[in-house]
């Protein structure tokens, strides 16, 4: 039936064909880098990585952003405590997403853009909603979108547009995240003499300030589609329930009115929350836990991702230790399987044998299940299934085929559940070529897939340098060069790739 999405905008499962054929621009809301990134946030995270594995493991080319906040009322506040600007104060909670994302095995972004770095972007947009008329100037001297002349809000999250409030009373100028305000919200922030003091105020036509919450997205995803020849709007947009409103239902409206179109994203995926024993995540319950509190604890990143993988995106998801327990077993028995499928003897010659049925229920219900709204916990128990029937074939002593193992490789390269550092791992870390799974340092001679290799490496080096290891990243740009092929880090965190 080919790949299917659940699509927020429309409530319903559709199928799903980019808009450039071959090509799929994606957007996904990164963290706001004030703290460190909470276990929660990265279970989105992991299905947006689950989801981009599976894109290109179909064949497609995947433009990948993810935005780094880094200005915000909560930025501001803690930067203005620390008496620190706030790019210093930003700047190690940048690196330590970076290392969580690295170890949980999340493939990075093409682009990582930061607020900051797109501030004439975002006073493009707010002059153009200025001169629509869909913006106003308030007496506090911020500006404002006007909801009430957007006649589209509130499509995304379905809300009731007659109960909405309009005008200056019912303005919302805090970038803080409340679900009950639906009035208009703010745009740029006239200046404060608190974020004077950090460094969070620019000049711009309709007065100095900084730029609202939502205002980001839509300016910094705006201004790389354009950059990379994708036309105005996204095909797919990704992140937690909670965005749905106001965030991704302002962002709509920002740029829709802005750029006349229709959409600002033809999909609209959302993952769900993760609990802890049964309760929300939250400072106020403080039960906030981070991937690197995992980490030394001793949980390994195979296990996690199979514990997330268990559960579909679109469900709740328990943190327990026991559901943890679980994992690690799971992970470790599925590690154990892919060692001895690799270290026996193979077939090469002769008829197909059992194997060859067993690679085909691999091959097709991993597809059938992921290409079913990424089905994750049917594609986790098609694996399951695989180790108990391949241990009987291999309990037999019938050698399976090179093409066989394939099957169940491809299957792990997109799940990536293994225990790290043991039984037959198959996937890169961003380690380069040293770890399996990497791509070859040999490019392909087809065009597109030699660009596909060369975007692949470029990745891997901006992860090695994520890590200092500069070794690796210098190793990787003079493998590039030699196969004819220059690599620049941008300021905005794209990374290019040119023939030379």
């Amino acid at each position: 039936m080919g790949l299917r999405f659940y699509n927020t905008l429309s409530r319903s499962i559709e199928p799903f064909t980019p808009a450039v054929p071959g090509r799929v621009s994606m957007y996904t809301c990164g963290p706001t880098i004030w703290n460190y990134a909470h276990i929660g946030n990265f279970r989105t995270f992991l299905f947006e990585d689950l989801l981009r594995r599976w894109l290109e493991a179909r064949g497609l080319r995947v433009f990948h952003v993810m935005n780094l906040t880094d200005v915000d009322d909560r930025i501001i506040k803690e930067a203005g405590a620390r008496g620190l600007p706030i790019r210093e104060f930003t700047e190690p909670f940048a690196r330590a997403f970076f290392e969580d994302r690295d170890f949980l095995r999340i493939r990075p972004a093409h682009a990582y853009p930061r607020a900051t770095d797109f501030i004439a972007e975002m006073i493009r947009l707010v002059e153009g909603l200025l001169a629509k008329g869909v913006a106003y100037q308030g007496d506090d001297r911020s500006v404002y979108f006007a909801i009430q002349r957007f006649p589209a809000y509130g499509q995304l999250s379905q809300l009731d547009r007659r109960s909405l409030k309009a005008g200056a009373s019912g303005r919302v100028s805090t970038d803080e995240y409340d679900k009950e305000n639906a009035q208009d919200f703010v745009l740029w922030k006239a200046a404060r003499p608190e974020d004077e003091a950090v460094a969070a105020a620019w000049d711009a036509p309709f007065g100095r300030g900084r730029p609202g919450w939502h205002l980001e997205c839509s300016a910094m995803a705006l201004a790389l589609l354009a950059r990379e020849g994708l036309g105005e709007v996204l095909d797919i947009h990704a992140g937690g329930v909670d965005l749905i409103f106001p965030h991704h239902e302002d962002e709509i409206a920002q740029s829709c009115a802005f750029t006349g179109a229709s959409h600002f994203a033809r999909v609209w995926l959302h993952g769900e929350f993760l609990n802890v024993r049964g309760t929300k995540m939250s400072k106020r319950f403080g039960n906030i836990t981070t991937p690197r509190d995992l980490k030394a604890d001793g949980v390994d990143a195979g296990a996690l991702r199979l514990l997330m993988f268990q559960t579909h995106y679109r469900q709740k998801l328990d943190l327990t230790d026991e559901a943890l327990a679980a994992a690690r077993e799971g992970s470790r028995r599925l590690g154990e399987f892919d060692g001895r499928l690799r270290r026996a003897t193979r077939r090469t010659a002769g008829t197909p044998n059992a194997w060859a049925e067993w690679a085909g229920r691999v091959a097709g219900d991993v597809s059938e299940a992921l290409d079913d709204d990424l089905n994750a916990p049917r594609a986790i128990a098609t694996l399951f299934d695989a180790v108990r029937d391949g241990n009987r074939l291999l309990d037999q002593g019938l050698p399976p085929g090179d093409g066989e193992v394939a099957e169940w490789v491809r299957a792990l390269e997109v799940l990536d559940v293994l225990p790290s550092g043991g039984g037959g791992t198959t996937v890169s870390h961003g380690a380069g070529a040293a770890a399996e799974g990497a791509p070859s340092d040999t490019p392909p001679t087809e065009p597109e897939a030699s660009e596909n290799w060369a975007r692949a490496w470029a990745a891997a080096r901006l992860t090695a340098k994520g890590r200092r290891d500069f070794k690796e990243a210098d190793r990787i740009r003079d493998l590039l060069k030699a196969a004819g092929w220059s690599v620049r880090d941008n300021k905005d965190g794209t990374v290019e790739v040119r023939r030379v």
